[in-house]
């Protein structure tokens, strides 16, 4: 086993990690009507792999792009480069793949949990106009997702894949996973049919959500080609504005809440931000309450209070570890808004993520860092682990 570094505090979950589902995942979990259409990872004629879904290959995943899905920490060594000898299977870390593994490494760092989210599986929406199959795919993952993270303590969290393609479907999906384990659900930042997060149309499942009290969450992912900026046309060479605009689409589908005023609806629905940064809710919220207060623009918002005061009683976001705000914006908005998220193993983020951490958790006191570090995702989630 890798060898990883133990925190110096107890009762820290991870908010946000990753798995690398098995490539054969969906030919497995699919029901028998789809199985000729699976998810798969295939060689080319350069015996590169690739992502073919619906039968076709991936326009979005690069050639060889399968072998850097779990490279955290690979900076310096040409880890995102796509190789023969890279591949999907070969090239994934310790505790990605495997749920004993993760165990021990969850372990080795002194975590108590891991609420864990996928990686293929925030791939391929972003090209899959068919709703049916859409929805058949999510089926499969989040059957897998709960056997893979069976009979951990609670030590495993599984979290459902839903898509807002047919909302009544995403509905009846997230009543059928939670019945089987999934303690809640993610979104991605995107909808097939282009219509808000927030909008009516969205109702059923937040229903769904706010009966069955679990959160709903909102997590970055590969979007479609139409979604993508065009304000440069050397955007895709602008690797640090991609790395800093990758999470707008989850910050624009957050506001549509407000917009569609889903909280005064929904007065129970808990809903979370992931994996898009915690430092600019504190800008993001003054705006929002100046003009929702000031402005004729906000009279027309259907919201009974301000947007921060529904962020403050239904909203969470996730911070990363090295995010020197967050200890202000705790300090502001409330111990119980806040968490933090490893994104382990994807290489966008730090590997020195416990170090980070903890340097970010001793600018709090004792109360907010034991929100921050776990408690707030052990509430959140119903995490019954022995401490």
């Amino acid at each position: 086993m890798t060898n990883f570094y133990k925190i110096k505090y107890s009762g820290v979950i991870d908010a946000d990690g990753h798995i690398l589902e098995p490539p054969d995942l969906w030919e497995n979990y699919l029901e028998e009507r789809y199985k000729d259409r699976a998810l798969r990872i295939k060689l080319d004629e350069n015996r590169l792999e690739y992502l073919e879904i619906d039968g076709a290959p991936s326009i979005m995943v690069a050639r060889g792009m399968p072998g850097s899905l779990g490279a955290m920490g690979s900076a310096g060594s040409g880890g995102l480069r796509g190789k023969p000898e890279r591949t999907y299977l070969a090239m994934a870390p310790f505790g990605s793949m495997d749920a004993g593994e993760r165990l021990e490494m969850l372990t080795a760092e002194g975590l108590e949990s891991a609420v864990l989210y996928p990686t293929i599986g925030i791939l391929w929406e972003a090209e899959l106009n068919d709703v049916e199959l859409t929805q058949a795919y999510c089926r499969a993952y989040n059957r897998w997702i709960v056997d893979f993270c069976r009979g951990s303590d609670d030590r495993l969290i599984p979290i459902a894949h839903l898509s807002l393609g047919d909302p009544a479907a995403a509905a009846a999906e997230l009543q059928r996973a939670v019945a089987d384990g999934c303690r809640g659900a993610f979104v991605v930042a995107f909808t097939l049919s282009r219509t808000a997060h927030g909008h009516t149309d969205h109702d059923a499942l937040f229903a769904v959500a706010q009966d069955l009290d679990v959160p709903l969450a909102i997590h970055p992912s590969l979007e479609p080609l139409d979604l993508i900026p065009r304000r440069f046309a050397q955007y895709r060479k602008a690797r640090l504005l991609q790395s800093v605009t990758a999470s707008d689409g989850c910050r624009h589908a957050f506001t549509t809440f407000f917009d569609f005023g889903v909280f005064d609806r929904f007065p129970k629905l808990k809903l979370v931000v992931l994996e898009s940064g915690a430092g600019w809710v504190g800008y993001w919220l003054d705006r929002l309450d100046a003009v929702y207060s000031h402005t004729p623009i906000g009279e027309r918002v259907p919201l009974r209070e301000p947007p921060s005061f529904y962020f403050r009683r239904q909203c969470f976001i996730s911070s990363d570890p090295d995010e020197n705000t967050t200890p202000s914006l705790i300090e502001r908005f409330g111990a119980d808004r806040f968490f933090w998220a490893s994104d382990y193993p994807h290489a966008d983020h730090t590997p020195d993520y416990l170090q980070e951490l903890e340097g970010l958790a001793g600018k709090l006191d004792a109360s907010s860092r034991q929100r921050f570090l776990g408690d707030n995702v052990r509430e959140l989630y119903k995490i019954d682990c022995p401490r």
